[in-house]
């Protein structure tokens, strides 16, 4: 059973449809518009300005510190399968570097509290 006949398919070529003036001009003209509309709206953010520019600073603050805790969780899983993996070869030196990257990820991933601890 064929799916596929391979010298009707090496026959037949690519087309273009035919498209008048009036339909080409038009079609760039809807895409113009469609260009003008998604530039504008993606443009026009409105900005809320905070009255505080602590609190501004606070909020950036925080936004930092959440991508550095999410590194840390990172780090803190890949360590706990390192130390899982090494258990299970008995390779000494891959489980020292794997409770070194998990002691690295809980470190990482407390550094706000630990620096709110440190400075008071």
């Amino acid at each position: 059973m064929k799916l596929f006949n391979m010298k009707d398919t090496q026959k037949k070529g690519t087309t273009k449809l035919p498209m008048t003036g009036r339909v080409k001009k038009g079609f760039r003209y809807y895409c113009l518009a469609v260009m003008a509309v998604t530039l504008v709206l993606g443009t026009s953010v409105t900005a809320f300005a905070a009255d505080d520019p602590l609190t501004v600073i606070n909020n950036l603050s925080d936004f930092i510190f959440g991508l550095i805790r999410a590194v840390g969780m990172i780090m803190l899983g890949f360590g706990i399968v390192q130390v899982g993996l090494s258990l299970k070869s008995h390779d000494p030196s891959q489980r020292a570097n794997g409770f070194l990257t998990l002691a690295g990820g809980v470190v990482i991933t407390f550094a706000k509290e630990i620096l709110t601890l440190i400075t008071g």
